[in-house]
């Protein structure tokens, strides 16, 4: 004879499944096994659990890859693949953790490993504030039974950032030598993002059906819907001589993105293997994609441009609506970011004033 197989389990492929309603609770979840018999003592857990909760408000214990499902699948930020990334990378160190047993000395081998693949504390900041984030909608979400997932979040403390790098304006000789390493596709867009001030993602998402003309100054502007902005406010894209010079190149060469790769493709990411290998081979390791924003600042400053409108050039968060211009604010911002075509990019070695350590006594 063949093992009794109890009410409410049946297998699906090679797992068996629970199909049972207990306490009143409709239950369709995996057992994880195909075992019967494990997967018999886990019904029985099952089945516990939700009597106690029901019957004496005893909290389900959850573990984190169970909250971190929930998050993933019911969040819409626009940040959302990367938290999945850290997501993953916590998984391996807290997944099978419940939520109510974290806390920072089960964290710190995590941390510790992160540090030593040479991630900067920042980064590794990012992965806690996404757990803190999680751990905090615990105590939000509320199950069958009338309880939230978590009573209390554990207190998530962040790395003191000592290891942040500098922002990096490039000289106009570093930036010769690099472009020139660079394939082409790569080196129109790093030349574009030198002259408009953007980010990354901001270049690769750059489409045709975001530019505008403007045929009574004679040039175009893009303009980034909000969702796809960093600081969740549309970004308006000024276009100098050389980057409108770079936008008609592109056209015609994809019928959506502005920007493709050699084979065609829109292009995902600045900072992959081609620019390290040029940064390798130029000497400049400590140069990053985001570093061709702050040159594009620095020279916008060097060229006695205002603080205001280096904020609209650039982008950044303002309380004015930076979408709307009259014609002659729109020109007054077009000029502006012809300066840093006109002035050869002369820009001073900065100098970095330090206060001298103190001698002991």
């Amino acid at each position: 004879m063949g093992q009794k197989i109890p009410p409410g389990l049946i297998k699906r492929g090679d797992t068996w499944h629970i199909q049972k309603t207990i306490c009143g609770e409709r239950v369709r979840e995996s057992t994880g096994t195909s075992d019967l018999k494990e997967a018999e003592r886990y019904l029985a857990f099952r089945m516990e659990e939700i009597r106690l909760a029901k019957l004496y408000g005893v909290r389900r214990k959850r573990i984190f890859r169970e909250a971190a499902t929930k998050f993933l699948n019911e969040a819409t930020k626009k940040t959302i693949v990367e938290d999945a990334r850290h997501i993953r990378f916590l998984d391996e160190f807290i997944g099978e953790l419940p939520l109510d047993a974290i806390h920072m000395g089960k964290l710190q081998p995590f941390i510790d490993k992160r540090l030593a693949e040479g991630k900067s504390k920042r980064t590794v900041n990012y992965s806690l504030q996404t757990l803190r984030h999680i751990l905090n909608l615990c105590t939000e979400w509320v199950d069958e039974s009338g309880q939230t997932w978590l009573q209390s979040a554990p207190k998530i403390r962040l790395l003191r950032e000592d290891d942040k790098r500098e922002p990096y304006p490039m000289t106009p000789e570093e930036q010769a030598l690099l472009f020139a390493e660079l394939p082409d596709y790569l080196a129109r867009m790093a030349l574009f993002v030198v002259n408009t001030g953007l980010r990354d993602q901001e270049a690769c998402c750059l489409q045709w059906d975001m530019e505008l003309r403007i045929p009574e100054l004679g040039v175009s502007v893009f303009i980034i819907p909000k969702e796809m902005i960093k600081n969740s406010q549309d970004r308006l894209v000024v276009l100098n001589r050389v980057a409108m010079g770079i936008v008609d190149e592109q056209r015609g060469k994809h019928p959506e993105f502005v920007f493709v790769n050699s084979e065609g493709n829109p292009v995902k990411k600045m900072c992959r293997e081609a620019w390290r290998g040029a940064r390798n081979k130029t000497g400049l390791k400590h140069v990053r994609v985001h570093d061709l924003r702050h040159t594009y600042g620095r020279r916008l400053r060097a060229a006695g441009v205002s603080f205001e409108d280096r904020q609209d050039l650039l982008g950044h968060k303002s309380t004015r609506v930076t979408t709307h211009y009259s014609r002659p604010e729109l020109k007054n911002l077009v000029d502006a970011a012809n300066l840093v075509c006109s002035q050869r990019h002369t820009i001073d070695t900065l100098t970095v004033l330090r206060k001298k350590k103190r001698q002991a006594a």
